[in-house]
Order: structure tokens, then sequence, then C-alpha cells
């Protein structure tokens, strides 16, 4: 009888972990699927519709390659963003001045959304080894200037094949990018709802 728990136990937890890295892929590939589409980067104050709100298709920054690779799958990043930030205002940057959650731009922030991955997701340890990151790994980085950005790590490899190639708009639409090392890291995350 404990034989056939213990075995048991590892096939559920196989297919616990095997339906993990099945999301994750799936997250790769919609991201993969963004950067088919010519989008000009405009990081302008839009008011959206609320849930499910997006800038116009062919606008976005490097935020909003995340909320539509989420969407994709069926979440909703500006929805789960805007709950947490409503329950727990206190918590989130208070870079902006605001009082209150602002359902229209919150979620389109890159502190935002390491808050929100960081209180919500699995937080991994930040390392220049190439092999401690995988596919659907989102990661945020230190511009030059100071400037916080984000992406997701996909299933392709750079040519050395060290790494992971990120989807992310830098200020060239969505794009497939081998600049994993290429900028200070900030944030290594991994969420699934």
């Amino acid at each position: 009888m404990k034989n056939f728990l213990a075995v048991a136990t590892l096939v559920l937890v196989y297919q616990s972990l095997s339906a993990q890295d099945d999301f994750f892929q799936k997250l790769s590939d919609a991201a993969l699927s963004l950067t088919s589409q010519k989008v000009v980067y405009n990081p302008a104050y839009v008011v959206i519709p609320y849930p499910n709100g997006d800038v116009p298709q062919h606008t976005g920054v490097c935020t909003d390659v995340i909320i539509r690779a989420y969407r994709l799958l069926g979440i909703d990043l500006q929805k789960e963003v805007h709950e947490d930030m409503s329950r727990d205002f206190e918590v989130y940057p208070k870079i902006w001045g605001l009082k209150k959650p602002d359902k229209n731009i919150d979620h389109r922030r890159v502190p935002n959304l390491r808050k929100f991955f960081e209180r919500h997701g699995t937080v991994i340890t930040i390392s220049n080894n190439g092999n401690d990151y995988q596919a659907g790994d989102i990661v945020t980085w230190n511009l030059p200037g100071n400037l916080p950005h984000i992406g997701i790590l996909v299933n392709q490899k750079s040519t050395d094949g060290k790494r992971f190639l990120v989807v992310h708009n830098i200020g060239n639409g969505q794009e497939l990018s081998d600049c994993l090392f290429q900028y200070t890291i900030t944030g290594h995350y991994r969420y699934k709802k």
C-alpha cells in the first residue's frame, strides 16, 4: 500500500509539473505570436474599457506585450492588477502620486507588474546563468536612464544556445531579441493564475 501511495503521489506531482510546463509553453507561444503584429511604441495614457480593456492594437509599450500574451490565455492582468491594487493600494509603488488605483494605466506600469508578480507569482532568484531561466518567465530590467522594462522569455534560444530569447517592446514594436543579459535584471518571475 505504501508503494502504491508513493507512486500515486509521484504521478500527481508529475502531472502538476507537466501542466505548469504546458502553461508556460503556451505563454511563450502567445508572446511569439505577438511579434507578427505591427505595433508602434506609444506610451500615451488612454481611457480603456474594464475589464479586458486594451489600448489600440497598433500601439503599445513593453507592458502591453505581457498583458496581451496573458490575455491570449484568458488571463486579464488589467482586472487582476486593479483588483489587487484596490485591496492593498498601500503596498504598490507611489511613483505617480495617485491616491487610488486607475484601471486605465496601473497594469501598464512595470513597477506595478513587478509588485503584482511578487505578490501572486513565484519570485525566481536573479542570476547570470541562462540555465536558471525558462520559457514563459517574466523578466524586468533597468534600462539606461533608470527606465524600467519588462519582457517574456520564449522557447527559442540565442545562436550560442546559452539563453532564451525575449519578446518585448523596447521602442520598435513587439519583437524577438537576444537581450536577456544586455541590461540590469531587476526581477524574475513565473506567474500562472
